[in-house]
């Protein structure tokens, strides 16, 4: 049975594993981790039976492992996923028109070289995507516009000087891990950009066409783990501007305890400070090495109030409220029971819907609905 604090099942969908859910309206959309398995359509109008009605499969050697939906356009990623599979696939960002969910439509693709976009933020106009291409070390950050969704039209790239070797910049960081940005989040003229074991960015992006670095931090190598997401707090904390940072509890630069979440006070947004920090109680009691994929993994990017979901990867989902950004606390958890075959859950993302729900997929298999009277 899961074990729960303040929160309790609602259903549990059986499907394969995923990277990313996301609702709008009366439908869950989930990106599948493994081919052929693309991406799932749920009605969940009545979230105690969810109903599958729609399914898109991907060839052998891609994956389209996140989605984001608004304004009846659906984009997904397409990102090279082990050696296998036709070449000419390609890798990019699929569009499709999901105004009739339990029949969506592929009307658009754009495509990129290299192993193709990862994560991204779409907010129903502009995708802000974390690309690869020719002649570039790593994934950079780049802006789509889909004004016409049939064609989508690159508007913005940003990267670190030297990922660009195409055009002869030098590259500096040989003996170290190459940069990579997981994935850009837009909160008014600015993007908050993880990069993998390079920190995070803020960009200016008040000129798309050229976006402009104001700040960056980096807790690597001091902390192995990679900067995974970092999330911007629409209003003010205790009188301060704030942001989530969650690092993922994978590709550690050396053993280490598991993975945590950081709250930086921006209200000086070109000197970001550290001010707290969230870790599962009881999850670290010594900081001694543990195993990959007990930590943190992925906050919720769509929220409400102070309360964040968190998918916390073998510690399930955790509700975590930073009301007091310099002392956040956890006001829930639900830890589901492991995938058939595994030994322990791995939750890897969760998103909420208005009516408060919360939904959780595990890496391996399933989505659990829940709910809880704390968000």
């Amino acid at each position: 049975m899961p074990k729960v604090e303040n929160t309790a099942p609602v259903a549990h969908l059986d499907c394969p594993g995923g990277g990313q859910v996301w609702v709008d309206g009366d439908h869950l959309y989930v990106g599948h981790m493994r081919p052929p398995a693309g991406t799932t359509v749920v009605n969940i109008a009545d979230p105690k039976n969810p109903r599958v009605v729609a399914h898109i499969e991907i060839p052998m050697g891609w994956h389209s492992h996140k989605i984001r939906v608004a304004n009846g356009i659906a984009v997904i990623n397409h990102e090279r996923f082990g050696s296998d599979g036709p070449a000419d696939f390609g890798g990019g960002l699929a569009v499709y028109d999901v105004s009739r969910p339990e029949a969506p439509r592929q009307i658009g693709k754009w495509r990129t070289g290299g192993k193709g976009v990862h994560r991204f933020d779409f907010d129903g106009r502009y995708a802000y995507i974390s690309p690869t291409d020719d002649g570039f070390v790593g994934n950079f950050v780049g802006i789509l516009d889909l004004a016409n969704p049939t064609r989508p039209e690159e508007v913005g790239r940003w990267w670190i000087p030297g990922q660009n070797i195409g055009a002869g910049e030098d590259y500096p960081w040989d003996g170290y891990v190459p940069p990579r940005c997981h994935h850009p989040m837009r909160m008014g003229d600015r993007l908050y950009v993880s990069y993998w074991h390079h920190g995070l960015f803020i960009l200016d992006i008040s000129d798309m066409a050229r976006p402009k670095a104001i700040a960056h931090v980096n807790s690597s190598p001091a902390f192995p783990h990679p900067t995974h997401t970092v999330l911007p707090v629409p209003q003010m904390l205790k009188g301060r501007k704030v942001m989530v940072v969650a690092d993922e509890d994978v590709a550690k630069l050396h053993p280490s305890a598991p993975a945590f979440a950081w709250i930086y006070d921006i209200t000086n947004e070109r000197n970001p400070l550290p001010i707290s920090t969230f870790q599962v109680p009881g999850l670290d009691p010594d900081g001694a090495p543990q195993p990959p994929m007990m930590g943190c993994h992925q906050p919720s990017e769509r929220f409400t109030g102070s309360i964040i979901p968190f998918a916390w990867f073998a510690n399930g989902l955790r509700l975590v409220d930073i009301a007091d950004p310099f002392a956040p606390r956890e006001v829930g958890s639900f830890v589901p029971d492991p995938a058939p075959g595994a030994s322990l859950a791995s939750s890897n993302d969760v998103t909420i819907d208005d009516r408060g729900l919360v939904y959780l997929v595990d890496r391996v298999r399933g989505v659990s609905i829940i709910e809880t009277d704390v968000l």
